[in-house]
């Protein structure tokens, strides 16, 4: 027995034996493979999962592999199994259903996931152990800030969008929803939760969920759906956090150009408030229709002043309305023509005809033409798109090709 014992601690065959036999041994770090049949069961029982969708002859996959699995290790040690943080890759080759399913059209692309629902943001940030340890920080720490008396309610920033709770303790499925919508919408509004006994005074008639939206003066609006019905909860906090015309930044430019819409966008001088209240009272009169077709933006004319100087403007022509359809831009005739009645949705619909690119190449329809002006002079010549360079780099991702029509 001991001479059993002394060959398996000195053998060198019998140590290397050891050795395999460990690194066999799954640890708690090890990223999960997702495949068709177990993806929506293990998304679905994880608080924050970060997925990894590769290939494997990408070169900037490869250079990911090693980064993404040390961060794995990183957040395994620092959270326990309860937090249920996980790490998880898609071969996209593999699996083509699944790439075709989260509209993959770059390699690697990280996308976040709490409770099995797909985050619109996806990861952009560095790639780097550090960065990535960070963002999932981020996404762990406490999305709802605690008031500890009303009076703070008073001096919330009213530049920003609140949502408020009160409940009567933290321990409810009231609290348990509005934590979890929270988690989601986080980066739109600022979520606030009033527990106990400093709640007590807006209490009167149960636990409850406002709305307090921009403007010092704008009235709060009430929840009135179930509290702790999660689709309808998310589905009215989403209308609210999300606007509908949405402000365009080098910092989410590239995110907002990868939801493949073409932009209608207003570039208005950062105190302009006028002109662009009045452009979102007019996306929503004449285009409430067309969200989901096209992208309704406004933009800081300074900070722009490419895209302007590409459509032959400055900051000094501001407020100026434009379509850039990722292959071509047009301009809105006069941003005056908002107040005639249908002038920017017919604006809309003449890009999702064809009428705007086909006038680009052939000048106006003859319909369009004064009797007697010539419709070859008439040619207008829009400039290539401007927010596509906007778009995620060739060095950092394997872009998927696709064709795509003129939109």
């Amino acid at each position: 027995m001991k001479h059993a014992i002394f060959l398996l601690l000195f053998d060198p065959a019998c140590i290397l034996l050891l050795i395999a036999s460990w690194a066999c041994v799954p640890s708690r770090s090890e990223i999960v493979n997702l495949e068709s049949s177990n993806i929506d069961d293990i998304l679905s029982n994880a608080d924050v999962a970060l997925v990894n969708f590769y290939a494997d002859w990408c070169r900037f996959s490869q250079m990911l592999h090693p980064i993404f699995t040390e961060a794995s290790n990183i957040i395994k040690e620092e959270y326990s199994e309860k937090n249920n943080v996980v790490f998880a890759r898609v071969d996209c080759d593999q699996y083509s259903d699944i790439a075709q399913r989260y509209r993959i059209s770059k390699y690697p692309t990280l996308k976040l996931f709490r409770n099995g629902m797909m985050m619109k943001r996806e990861y952009r940030g560095q790639r780097s152990v550090t960065a990535i340890v960070d963002f999932i920080r981020q996404q762990k720490s406490n999305p709802i800030r605690d008031i500890l008396d009303l009076e703070e309610l008073k001096t919330v920033d009213r530049s920003k969008r609140n949502i408020i709770g009160f409940f009567e303790n933290k321990d409810s499925d009231n609290y348990r929803t509005f934590e979890k919508v929270a988690n989601i919408l986080h980066d739109d509004c600022v979520f606030l939760a009033a527990v106990g006994d400093v709640s007590k005074p807006e209490r009167f008639s149960g636990d409850n969920v406002i709305y307090r939206p921009l403007g010092e003066n704008a009235p709060d609006m009430v929840y009135l759906g179930s509290l702790t019905n999660f689709d309808l909860a998310y589905a009215w906090t989403q209308d609210k956090c999300v606007p509908l015309v949405r402000e365009i930044t080098f910092e989410n430019g590239e995110e907002l150009t990868e939801e493949g819409l073409p932009f209608l966008i207003l570039f208005h001088m950062k105190d302009d408030s006028e002109s662009l209240e009045k452009f979102q009272q007019e996306v929503a009169r004449q285009l409430i229709g067309e969200k989901g077709t096209i992208n309704f933006l406004h933009a800081d004319c300074d900070k722009f002043r490419h895209p302007l100087l590409h459509i032959q403007k400055t900051p000094a022509d501001c407020p100026v309305i434009a379509i850039d359809s990722f292959k071509h831009m047009y301009v809105f005739s006069d941003f005056n023509d908002l107040s005639i009645p249908g002038k920017l949705k017919q604006f809309v619909q003449d890009l999702h005809s064809g009428k705007l690119h086909r006038e680009f190449h052939h000048g106006p329809d003859p319909t369009d033409v004064a009797p007697g002006q010539e419709t070859g002079d008439l040619a207008s010549s829009p400039p290539e798109s401007s927010f596509q360079k906007l778009a995620p780099s060739e060095y950092r991702y394997t872009i998927l090709k696709r064709d795509r029509d003129e939109l």
